[in-house]
């Protein structure tokens, strides 16, 4: 298991709660995912981003809303796809670190010599609109936190 899930489980084992991994590799795994879910349906999901889980983001955004499933997402553009909510990095921020640290390896830096830099902003955006047709009401100070609200 991969080290956010650890993360994952390990703070949801401090609220009493149980973190399930449904891990997607290939295309054909969401489906082996959703039977599952269909099978034991669990209170909440979170989906962690990658190509191939962003790819395929429309496929989970209609199945959490077919099984009336809360799920939140690492990146905001996929609450604006219609996902409940997100936290995660903000992308805009990670695309400029990349690329100053590209300009630097261009203009001759050794890659080896840069120093490993993690996000420092993080956005939370939220889909009222999803949460309505799940039946959810967003506390207004979560509405009020929010970098991103979709209506």
């Amino acid at each position: 298991m991969g080290q956010r899930y650890q993360l994952s489980a390990a703070s949801a084992s401090s609220l009493d709660l149980t973190v399930r991994s449904l891990p997607v590799r290939e295309p054909h795994d969401f489906d082996i995912a959703f039977s599952n879910m269909e099978r034991d349906p669990p209170d909440a999901g979170f989906m962690v981003v990658d190509g191939l889980t962003g790819s395929n983001r429309e496929r989970v955004i209609q199945f959490a809303a077919a099984h009336r499933i809360p799920f939140m997402y690492e990146g905001d553009f996929i609450v604006r796809d219609g996902g409940l909510l997100s936290y995660g990095p903000d992308l805009a921020e990670v695309g400029e670190r990349q690329a100053s640290l590209l300009d630097k390896i261009l203009h001759g830096a050794n890659a080896g010599d840069l120093p490993f830099e993690r996000p420092t902003l993080f956005t939370l955006a939220v889909n009222v609109k999803t949460a309505k047709a799940l039946g959810l009401v967003i506390p207004p100070t979560i509405l009020a936190r929010a970098d991103e609200v979709v209506e």
